[in-house]
């Protein structure tokens, strides 16, 4: 066959430090797995918002550019940007059990944001 590759059959050689695990262990060697694979990615997004990604989020919140920057702003001067600022609007309104754009709206007035920064444990800065 011109142009393939045959490749040797090393299974059973490749699975041989999992051969004695049990299907739980081999389910959570998975997940660990998993994990070492996710986290970067998670630490990388949460590392790396940016204001225009943020205001983009509220954006597609339902919140017009000018309240967006104003809820991103405050979020920046109280460390949370690490949190997001869909996020921080997200918390308030369930905290609060009120829609999100009032939860939004409050935020730009200046209210709530000690408790968010309580329930978020002083935020990052």
């Amino acid at each position: 066959m011109k142009g393939y590759i045959v490749r040797e059959d090393d299974f059973q050689e490749r699975r041989k430090h999992l051969a004695s695990l049990s299907d739980d262990a081999l389910k959570q060697r998975f997940w660990e797995l998993m994990e070492q694979v996710v986290d970067p990615l998670v630490d990388l997004a949460k590392k790396n918002t940016t204001p225009a990604i943020e205001r983009s989020v509220l954006l597609r919140m339902g919140f017009s550019s000018l309240e967006a920057k104003a809820i991103v702003d405050g979020t920046m001067d109280r460390g949370l940007m690490g949190k997001g600022a869909g996020h921080v609007v997200y918390k308030v309104s369930k905290e609060k059990n009120i829609p999100l754009r009032q939860a939004g709206l409050e935020l730009m007035e200046g209210k709530h944001w000690d408790d968010i920064v309580a329930m978020f444990k002083g935020g990052e800065k």
